[in-house]
């Protein structure tokens, strides 16, 4: 089941343009948006958000359109944008006293079981957390009212690699439970290990969106990485 289906996504800025971009997002299954640093990724998930209004196409979640039913719609999803802090200097447990007000999905049981797992100490403030903790506390946010689908705009950049193992882990665990996983990564090394559908952006365009293996079946050479296979298109070379 799709989930998110984005149709014809068209924004024009003086210096990019984002071109018909159409791919969709299944319940229970990652999928890993790569492409290189300024191909028009955190476009794309801007608009999904409604945060850019782009000049065409439509967004659909749930099957209904995002235009029509955003209040709804993001009481369902969560997002998070790499490590921002909020309120660094106020501590987690009034953070989440504030923000749960604004969601009649949360579910306390959910923030218990999240915080036990994600071993988040409701005590400390966002400026204690380091980088990998700061993203799973974004993701404890998300997931605590009960969110079927996590938007996540380069949730590894910035971490060192135990950090970013340990939230790929997390991804397969919230994959395993029924949510929809979409994040954005030009680490193709986190696509490998953890993707189920790969969403391939260059230069503004869909260039491929495909489960893994059938990407690599399609583009890759024998003895080929992903990374290397990635490298070799982004030189114009699509042809495995």
């Amino acid at each position: 089941m799709s989930i998110a289906e984005v149709r014809h996504l068209g924004k024009k800025y003086p210096s990019f343009e984002l071109q018909d971009v159409s791919f969709d997002i299944k319940a229970g299954r990652i999928t890993g948006f790569i492409g290189r640093n300024g191909a028009g990724k955190t476009t794309t998930i801007k608009s999904m958000l409604n945060l850019v209004h782009p000049d065409s196409g439509e967004i659909r979640y749930f099957g209904e359109p995002l235009s029509a039913n955003e209040k709804q719609i993001k009481k369902r999803i969560g997002y998070s944008t790499g490590t921002v802090s909020w309120f660094p200097g106020k501590k987690i447990r009034d953070i989440v006293d504030t923000v749960h007000r604004f969601y009649d999905t949360w579910d306390s049981e959910a923030y218990r079981k999240y915080l036990d797992y994600f071993e988040l100490d409701e005590n400390k403030t966002p400026s204690q957390l380091s980088e990998g903790m700061k993203v799973k506390f974004n993701l404890l946010l998300a997931l605590s009212h009960k969110a079927e689908m996590l938007i996540l705009d380069e949730p590894t950049s910035g971490l060192d690699p135990f950090s970013r193992n340990e939230l790929l882990d997390v991804f397969t665990a919230l994959k395993d439970e029924g949510t929809a996983v979409f994040f954005s990564t030009h680490i193709i090394s986190d696509i490998e290990k953890c993707a189920d559908d790969i969403v391939y952006i260059s230069k503004g365009r869909i260039a491929a969106a495909l489960p893994r293996e059938e990407f690599i079946g399609r583009f890759s050479l024998a003895g080929e990485s992903l990374e290397e296979t990635m490298l070799r298109m982004e030189r114009g070379d699509h042809h495995a």
